[in-house]
């Protein structure tokens, strides 16, 4: 059969330790999701708990401009503590995780320290000024130390151990939703949530469809088309995660991704300014196609202050679908009739609702279950005194997942993979989503149809 099926066994606990399954225990069964839920529910209660009892909470510092800032700053021996403090946290919470799933906490413990550091240098280079004025951030670092690891060496099995991506990105989602807020939607403006609706949508079937007229399996047109229409790596391994998706082809578009981001970042502005497109326009236009804040930022710098303010309205109206999509595609997928190799359609039964629920990625009620608690139950004071301590956290764990990502990612194979064909369908699923943005960005944000957004 397909690979749907053999990755599947990918989500299961988080060690392969050789015990069967009716001799787990119930920790020991838990899936990745369900500890990527438990551990990001710990960081968020906790630091909570500590912020609401006046203890400050002091991450460590990467922004810096010169050697000065470098030497004084970044490797003053205070902040070195603080990485030091924040990396003992997550190992210790990482490990409990290992632990009790029957894995090798010795193991796994050398190989997390490693990959820790290498993201703490991913945030000293993207920290600096020159550098992230050109928007690349710590994520762009992370994965290019990580493929280069990975394929200038042959990994050792401690380090192996370590290289759970998909177990830290889900831990990192899960308190990600603590900044999808429903105030904050709704103050977006009608715009910027009508254009999230047609563009992803739209971008999103159009990418499936061109992925199958390529003759582009699924299960990547599917991680492919999320990363096209939402909001690129995060949309992608969120995908990914819903269908159980293999770690190469998600290593694929990760790279695709940033292939394709660096060359938007700079032509988008130059065309804002060359065809005289408005500002508002021209920042919803960046935002609805750029895929993270960071870029959208950074390219909406390039135009102006307006551009800035009406691109990250549109990346967030954006953002807020990564939950609703994984949602609808774990469905879809579970109740999707398999294939073998071959492309014939397998006889199967139709899977009832707890296939559907066995399937469905775990970590996304996480996501959700964030997103509600600070939204309705947490007073607006009490989520934005956090929102900068569990911002800072939560992207070290991306940074981590990033280098993990990297190492998982070989060349080799990849350059093999379906003949290039997801790589096309990539490009000009991206160029759709360029024009297709562009002509509703006029349409919602030009007073065609909605009065023009005053960002002044």
């Amino acid at each position: 059969m397909s690979n749907q099926n053999n990755s599947a066994d990918t989500t299961g606990a988080l060690t392969d330790a050789g015990i069967s399954p009716d001799k787990k225990t119930f920790l020991q069964s838990l899936t990745e999701d369900w500890w990527a839920v438990i551990l990001g529910t710990v960081i968020i209660a906790t630091v909570l708990y500590l912020t609401s009892n006046g203890t400050a909470i002091s991450l460590p510092a990467f922004k810096w401009t010169n050697s000065e800032d470098l030497l004084g700053k970044i490797l003053s021996a205070a902040n070195l503590l603080r990485i030091v403090e924040m990396g003992a946290v997550f190992l210790a919470l990482a490990s409990v995780a290992i632990g009790l799933s029957g894995g090798n906490v010795a193991r796994f413990a050398g190989g997390f320290v490693l990959i820790y550091l290498l993201a703490i240098v991913s945030f000293i280079i993207g920290g600096n000024k020159s550098v992230s004025y050109f928007g690349l951030e710590y994520v762009v670092f992370a994965l290019l130390i990580g493929i280069a690891l990975g394929n200038l060496i042959k990994l050792p099995s401690w380090l192996k151990e370590a290289v759970r991506s998909e177990f830290y990105i889900k831990t990192g989602l899960v308190i990600l939703g603590t900044t999808i807020l429903s105030a904050d939607l709704i103050k977006a403006g009608l715009p910027g949530i009508i254009q999230a609706v047609i563009v992803v949508t739209v971008v999103w079937f159009f990418s499936m469809w061109l992925s199958r007229k390529l003759k582009v399996d699924d299960e990547f047109g599917v991680i492919l088309a999320s990363a096209v229409s939402i909001c690129g790596v995060s949309a992608a391994i969120v995908a990914a995660g819903a269908i159980n998706g293999d770690k190469r082809k998600l290593s694929y578009v990760t790279t695709l991704v940033l292939i394709m981001a660096i060359p938007m970042m700079i032509i988008l502005p130059w065309a804002v300014k060359y065809f005289h497109i408005p500002e508002v326009i021209g920042g919803a236009w960046l935002g609805g196609t750029l895929d993270t804040t960071a870029t959208v930022t950074a390219a909406g710098d390039l135009v102006g202050p307006i551009a800035v303010k009406a691109g990250v309205i549109a990346k967030f109206s954006q953002n807020v679908f990564i939950g609703v999509a994984a949602f609808f595609i774990a469905i879809w997928w579970a109740y999707k009739k398999p294939k073998g190799d071959d492309g014939v359609i397998l006889k199967a039964e139709r899977p009832g609702l707890k296939i559907v629920w066995e399937r469905f990625p775990k970590f996304v009620l996480g996501f959700v279950a964030a997103s509600l608690v600070f939204s309705f139950l947490l007073s607006p004071a009490a989520a934005k005194s956090v929102a900068p301590t569990l911002n800072g956290l939560r992207t070290v764990w991306f940074a981590i997942a990033f280098i993990s990502i990297g190492m998982e990612a070989k060349f080799s194979s990849l350059v093999k993979l379906q003949g290039g064909k997801p790589a096309l369908t990539f490009v000009t699923a991206q160029i759709f989503n360029i024009f297709w943005t562009l002509l509703w960005s006029y349409i919602l944000f030009g007073g065609y149809l909605l009065p023009v957004p005053d960002f002044k």
